[in-house]
């Protein structure tokens, strides 16, 4: 076991702040790392702050890990001491129900091991990346493929929001010659337009804020539709081969709907902490319409995705944070004042 330094929050209503926790010693199958950054989720706020109802305290929230490895297991092959590596949403599963054999993780039949609050459906706590340090099982562990010292830190936020938006993407293989819709300009929904553009589709970003139109267009988007505005909203009714849902509140589904093609699919990957209004059932069954929702990504799936974009010179837009503001980086999350995501410069800590 080794000591190492923290933020956690040790109840629902009180703020992040310092703390020593354990980290297992280094098992044969082990990678340890020393946490250059780390990205500030929205399901860190959920999670520091139970709005779940599932939180396990002190919680040290943090699963966009980008840091460099410090030692190795006997058996570890992928990593040696000094490469760069990253930890995203998961550090274990049960490795042998269906879903672990297909690479799907994230859907583990017993609940995946999450890099904090432990595994989904209960058990010991573990603590993320508010920290300086962690060991995690080499399977659990990415390599990070942006050879750009400078954009490490851009690229933590991958290892969450990316493979959020990539995975639903790549499952309803959009490409060349569809037409796409991103619901939302935050911190997922950013890296939707980039990707889905860096797959070839036509992107339209859908967005509640007139004063959003010029940055979803600079991040990849040919269109931006303000969607309180019903005239621009009709003009795109039964159009759209895909849409991608990153809305984090609950709000009404129905106007998306409208604008799908017969066959085509809404997805939700926003979590709110209350349910989404009903949707109309007759805007289902008349175009055969789908609602579906996705969950991050597999381990393999996030590797691709991470050498996607680096193929793509892909990162997340940041405000680089030290440790000691996150309290305030929550607060600011809360008004969406961030484009758009924050990281964490795990040096200040």
């Amino acid at each position: 076991m080794s000591k190492t330094l923290a933020y956690a929050a040790q109840a629902p209503h009180t703020p992040l702040a310092p703390v020593e926790i354990e980290r297992r010693a280094v098992g044969p199958d082990d990678v340890a790392i020393d946490i250059l950054y780390c990205g500030v989720c929205h399901s860190d706020l959920h999670t520091a702050r139970n709005e779940w109802h599932n939180t396990l305290y002190p919680s040290v929230p943090g699963h966009e890990i980008v840091g460099k490895v410090t030692a190795v297991g006997s058996n570890v092959s992928k990593f040696k001491v000094g490469d760069v590596a990253g930890v995203g949403c998961m550090v274990d599963s049960c490795r042998h129900c269906a879903s672990c054999n297909e690479s799907l993780e994230q859907y583990c039949e017993s609940g995946f091991t999450g890099t904090y609050n432990g595994p989904v459906f209960g058990g010991e706590n573990t603590f993320g990346g508010y920290s300086q340090h962690i060991v995690v099982d080499q399977r659990f562990v990415l390599r990070i493929s942006h050879t750009d010292p400078a954009q490490l830190a851009a690229v933590a936020p991958l290892l969450c929001a990316g493979i959020t938006t990539y995975s639903p993407l790549r499952q309803w293989k959009v490409g060349p010659g569809q037409k796409v819709g991103i619901v939302g300009l935050g911190g997922l929904g950013h890296m939707g337009v980039k990707i889905a553009a860096a797959m070839g589709a036509h992107v339209v970003l859908f967005t509640t804020s007139p004063n959003k139109r010029e940055d979803a267009l600079r991040l990849g988007a040919s269109d931006v539709v303000v969607s309180k505005n019903a005239e621009e909203m009709a003009a795109h009714a039964g159009s759209f081969d895909f849409i991608l849902n990153t809305v984090a509140a609950p709000h009404d589904l129905n106007p998306f709907l409208n604008l799908l093609k017969r066959d085509a699919t809404l997805c939700l990957v926003g979590a709110p902490d209350s349910p989404h209004p009903p949707a109309d059932v007759f805007g289902l069954i008349f175009k055969r319409r789908r609602i579906a929702g996705s969950l991050i990504g597999g381990i393999a799936e996030t590797q691709e995705m991470l050498d996607f974009c680096a193929e793509h010179s892909i990162v997340s837009d940041i405000e680089m944070i030290p440790m000691q503001a996150i309290n305030e980086a929550y607060e600011r999350m809360l008004k969406s004042d961030v484009k758009y995501r924050f990281v964490i410069d795990m040096a200040s800590l």
